[in-house]
């Protein structure tokens, strides 16, 4: 990875101590964007295996890119800003992450190992074996200092909560908003936008709304939903919410909630695909569209239009593309130079990508050479807070998802429980913000 020329500042230059040793960073970015673009791709080891494991999704949806930081275990630095003189330590390995001699497991059961069965029945060895398993898949020693006490719980109403701040959520808050309907959008992330700011740009994406339009206080970032709940109160929203003096736990109550929250990044099943520099399509676009981050040349392989959008961003900030390859077709009417149709995709590397080879339709086996192996492929969607407010979850065998059942207009088999976006199986950004639209003007229809 490396940074592209940018004349504009994306924060003050500083270090971080990365056991022992300073490493240049940025103050603000997610510090594991930090370290990989100053070289350092092995972050952690797996629990079991002990493979090397690098950052991926850069959305806290997977356990590559946990470290110990300040004395703190298993922070995902993904989503931890860069601080000067912040320390960090990776986690589960001896004598280093970069070197660790539990790897050997990897090399000795190749076929893979279950240490439940291994001296079943033989008392002594039994114990022995569990005692060891337990040491070797470990998650980090214990904090270095006792928690700081909670801040103290808030509760809140309003007539509408809309979760996530993406195409779907603003499009939802902006009919709100027009139609004076009190509400408040809940985003995780710093900012809102979703894939309008971090993902990679379609000729068709609608123009990210006004926020300044909305009502003041309507809209609240660094807020985590976590739960949909019941109480004498009526439903609400248990909220993680990141604020300047810690972090509070928030309880909305509704009127009616309209669920948008998006998608994980998800992973395609192939030979190392687990590599240090193997990444999500949307983690690339977010890396280089927010602070400048980039593959000095990368395979992309997936399908959708998002994976030749994303071919297109790469290649127009200096990315030499060396193959892009769709795993179902069709390509687009006017597809990347290097874009074919294959099949059988493999990453190539002991401790990072150093290669890419894969099967092109009709042909033989290609290979290329690559830093970083992108997968762009339609998101899995966050269906959680949905299903635990009783909506109807079900497998799309076509897409290969598990999807909320909702009518076109976004109701659900719960009455108050509207929802739009990736939730209901994916599409575009415009095909979103569509949907946001038609389930915030169903929802006010059944506002008394």
């Amino acid at each position: 990875m490396r940074r592209i020329p940018d004349a504009s500042p994306r924060g003050r230059a500083i270090t971080v101590d990365l056991e022992g040793e300073p490493v240049p960073a940025v103050e603000g970015e997610p510090v594991a964007c930090s370290l990989i673009a100053a070289g350092e791709t092995v972050l952690a080891r797996s629990i079991k295996y002990h493979r090397p494991r690098g950052a991926y999704c850069f959305a806290a949806a997977c356990s590559h890119c946990l470290m110990r930081v300040d004395g703190l275990p298993n922070v995902y630095t993904c989503r931890t800003p860069a601080r000067p003189g912040m320390r960090l330590e990776r986690q589960n390995a001896f004598p280093s992450a970069k070197v660790d001699l539990f790897g050997t497991i990897d090399w000795f059961f190749p076929r893979g190992l279950d240490h439940h069965e291994m001296f079943a029945g033989v008392p002594v060895a039994e114990q022995v074996m569990a005692k060891v398993a337990r040491q070797l898949a470990g998650l980090g020693l214990l904090p270095d200092q006792e928690a700081p006490p909670r801040l103290p719980a808030r509760s809140l109403r309003t007539r509408v909560a809309v979760v996530g701040g993406g195409a779907a959520g603003l499009a939802a808050a902006k009919v709100l908003a027009a139609r004076g309907i009190p509400f408040l959008l809940l985003e995780r992330e710093e900012r809102i936008g979703g894939r309008l700011t971090r993902g990679a740009p379609l000729s068709d994406d609608p123009a990210l709304p006004e926020v300044a339009s909305f009502p003041q206080g309507s809209v609240l970032t660094r807020a985590h939903a976590i739960g949909l709940y019941d109480d004498e109160g009526g439903r609400f929203l248990a909220v993680v919410a990141r604020e300047p003096e810690g972090l509070r736990l928030l309880q909305i109550h509704a009127d009616r909630f309209l669920l948008a929250p998006g998608g994980h990044p998800g992973i395609l099943p192939f030979e190392n695909n687990d590599l240090p520099g193997v990444y999500a399509g949307r983690a690339a676009s977010l890396l280089l569209r927010e602070h400048g981050v980039a593959p000095e040349s990368a395979a992309l392989v997936g399908w959708g239009p998002e994976l030749h959008a994303l071919a297109r961003l790469l290649e127009q900030n200096g990315t030499q593309v060396a193959a892009v390859v769709d795993l179902r077709g069709p390509l687009p009417a006017s597809p990347h130079p290097k874009a074919c149709i294959g099949s059988e995709p493999k990453a190539h590397g002991l401790k990072a990508v150093g290669a890419f080879s894969f099967v092109p339709q009709g042909g033989r086996r290609k290979k290329v050479d690559c830093d970083a192996v992108l997968i762009s492929i339609p998101t899995s969607p966050s269906f959680e807070l949905a299903r635990q407010a009783g909506v109807t979850v079900d497998f799309d065998a076509e897409r290969g998802l598990f999807v909320a059942v909702a009518q076109q207009d976004g109701r659900t088999a719960s009455e108050d429980v509207f929802v739009a976006g990736d939730i209901t199986g994916g599409g575009t950004a415009s095909e979103a913000a569509a949907s946001g639209t038609r389930a915030a003007e169903a929802l006010i229809g059944g506002l008394s």
